[in-house]
């Protein structure tokens, strides 16, 4: 005979596994395979890195990974296990990059890391987007799989996000005057085999310094979501990922430029001109679908594959919850987060991960100053209530 305490075990147990929601993993699965072959017209390329966004979007899903929630229970807590995460995961990208980098050409095909100068354009950027990743309630990859996985108070941070970003190209003139430094690359200053190992010192030194910091702590947070994955199983997926979305487009995963690209079509189609002499003249990816570009595809795939996730885990609920003060939280938010991503040459994903992957100085720059913005949001972000959507770090 099973007790009363036996019956509690197995509702927690189900509640926790429940059944996959079939006709909506289905359709998934449909829309997957028949984007993956439509996206065969524009090249072979496209139709991967759809597969690969949606597989990056899985990953982020099943790990609970993010960003944008790790700064901020680190800052908040001394809960530092998102921060472990993020350091092997950089770890496993920086080996992976280096033999790619080193090559320049992998089967006919150019490779090149995310590389950018060192400016203030970029330091107000990351400051920018630390700020708006907080008051979003995401950073660039997680606004858009915690959308997939039903969390659609979210498309109001995306939908300003994109708006964020397309502003900052209009102001681009102003920003490109400001004092700057080359890029600075690690791997071509140094050589690959030293800037490795320098690069992978200096993050084993951070992991130390970070469990020395939050040793003697109380105050981290308990874990109390089920999760398929460990935090460090997302890590090691999500660099892997950004590998062969390097291996595949010569160039590692980026975001920003997606959102910028589908707001400036949509002006387009209002009316906007973009042949004015400034950032848009004369680009050619306006005249081009926007299956043809490549951040553009995988950010629809990470949407897609953190859909089908949620419904296989039987967890794809429809979540709304808006105030009007965390609407306008998430309004500026997603403003800020745009637009200080352009500023910095991406966000979180296409500055911070890809260009430290990349041995690039500037990504060390951006998270920097990124967690200086995050620190100071923290402190804005109690005058708007509004918690971050993230789901709770693994």
């Amino acid at each position: 005979m099973t007790s009363a305490s036996d019956n509690i075990s197995l509702r927690e147990f189900h509640s926790l596994n429940p059944r996959p929601q079939k006709l909506i993993v289905t359709i998934a699965l449909g829309v997957l395979v028949g984007a993956a072959v439509l996206l065969y017209k524009y090249s072979w390329r496209q139709s991967v890195l759809f597969i690969i966004g949606s597989l990056l979007g899985i990953a982020l899903y099943n790990s609970s990974f993010g960003f944008a929630s790790a700064y901020r229970k680190l800052l908040l807590s001394k809960d530092g296990r998102g921060m472990y995460g993020q350091l092997l995961m950089l770890s496993v990208a920086t080996l992976l990059f280096a033999p790619l980098l080193s090559a320049g050409k992998v089967f006919g095909q150019e490779i090149e890391g995310a590389i950018a100068p060192i400016g203030i354009s970029g330091i107000i950027g990351a400051f920018i987007f630390g700020i708006g990743m907080q008051l979003g309630g995401a950073c660039g990859c997680g606004t858009l799989y915690t959308i997939g996985s039903g969390s659609y108070t979210m498309i109001i941070t995306l939908i300003t996000f994109c708006l964020g970003a397309f502003y900052a190209t209009l102001t681009h003139g102003f920003w490109s005057g400001l004092p700057k430094i080359p890029p600075i690359v690690l791997g071509e200053t140094i050589g690959w085999p030293a800037a490795v190992l320098i690069q992978l010192t200096i993050l084993l030194l951070l992991a130390v310094g970070l469990g020395t910091w939050i040793k003697n702590s109380n105050s981290i947070a308990q874990n109390t979501q089920f999760s398929p994955w460990s935090i460090f199983t997302g890590a090691i997926a999500l660099a892997v990922l950004n590998w062969l979305t390097l291996l595949i487009s010569g160039h590692p995963w980026r975001i920003t430029w997606g959102f910028a690209l589908w707001t400036a079509k949509v002006a387009m189609y209002l009316g906007w001109s973009p042949s004015s002499g400034g950032f848009w003249d004369g680009d050619s990816s306006l005249s081009s679908s926007v299956f043809s570009d490549i951040s553009s595809v995988m950010n629809l795939g990470i949407i897609l594959g953190a859909l089908l996730a949620a419904a296989l885990a039987g967890k794809l609920t429809p979540q709304i919850q808006i105030t009007p003060l965390k609407t306008l939280a998430k309004v500026l938010g997603g403003l800020l987060m745009g637009y200080g991503a352009f500023l910095s040459f991406g966000c979180n994903i296409g500055a911070f991960f890809s260009g430290i992957a990349s041995t690039s100085l500037h990504g060390w720059i951006w998270i920097i100053f990124a967690l200086l913005g995050t620190f100071v949001s923290i402190k804005l972000q109690a005058l708007f209530d509004s918690p971050l959507d993230l789901p709770p770090m693994v």
